[in-house]
């Protein structure tokens, strides 16, 4: 029963830290991805641009951005508390 409850309840190694590692990578592909289609939008619509289209760009920006940051911060508290 206590091998049963240390594997499903036990602390985990250092290698099931690359999950945070692969979901900040993920994150900052989607983040670069995003910051050139709201380049671009911008530039071929400046003169129809209202402040609700700029608001809605920067808090997609910042909510992609956090979520880079969430895992970064995950995956660096992760493998330097398993060091």
């Amino acid at each position: 029963m206590s091998d049963l409850m240390n594997k499903f309840f036990g602390p985990l190694d250092k290698s099931s830290c690359s999950y945070f590692l692969i979901i900040c990578g993920i994150f900052l592909f989607i983040l670069v991805i995003t910051l050139f289609t709201e380049i671009f939008f911008f530039i071929k619509y400046t003169n129809k641009l209202k402040f609700k289209y700029i608001s809605h760009g920067i808090l997609i920006l910042f909510n992609i951005f956090l979520g880079y940051f969430v895992n970064r911060l995950l995956y660096t508290m992760c493998t330097k508390s398993l060091a």
